[in-house]
């Protein structure tokens, strides 16, 4: 867990700089004022120390490496598991950024995505390949294609795989 800011509960921190500088141990308080006028983050590094060691870290940069850092561990962890999403050929444009947005949010935390394009008529087949090839374009800085494009009776579809 990332205890930052006002979550530090300690009266006194012993603080290290936005470059590595040692600054000493400094009132709790003190340390939140020096945080705010550096337009940085106060993270503590561990709670087994007294006072305990805490530092200045650019503005949001400690939650998005805490957040790499558990992505890395769940892809580690096991075999990445594939979640689908259902569209269809007729799809309106607030739907496809909905369900862009959902691949995406997939594909970041390491999960691997089947999309799958459900086919009403015999003469949807081009038009569901259209719309695969551009959520594959827009997917493309957060995953890649594992299989071709494959339509086969009532749909499409591709698997992606995180990047």
């Amino acid at each position: 867990m990332l205890l930052m800011n006002e979550k530090i509960k300690a009266s006194e921190v012993a603080l290290t700089g936005l470059h590595g500088e040692d600054l000493g141990i400094v009132g709790r308080e003190a340390a939140l004022a020096m945080a705010r006028e550096a337009k940085a983050d106060l993270v503590c590094t561990s709670l087994l120390s007294s006072p305990p060691p805490c530092k200045l870290v650019a503005r949001g940069a400690a939650k998005q490496s805490a957040a790499q850092e558990k992505r890395a561990e769940r892809v580690q962890g096991g075999a990445v598991k594939t979640k689908e999403l259902r569209l269809t050929a007729q799809i309106e444009e607030h739907d496809y950024e909905t369900k862009l947005r959902q691949a995406e949010k997939l594909l970041t935390s390491g999960h691997a995505v089947q999309l799958t394009v459900k086919l009403a008529g015999a003469k949807e087949g081009e038009r569901a390949k259209a719309l695969i090839e551009r959520m594959l374009k827009a997917l493309a800085q957060h995953g890649s294609r594992e299989t071709g494009i494959q339509v086969s009776g009532k749909q499409a579809a591709v698997k992606v795989n995180p990047v």
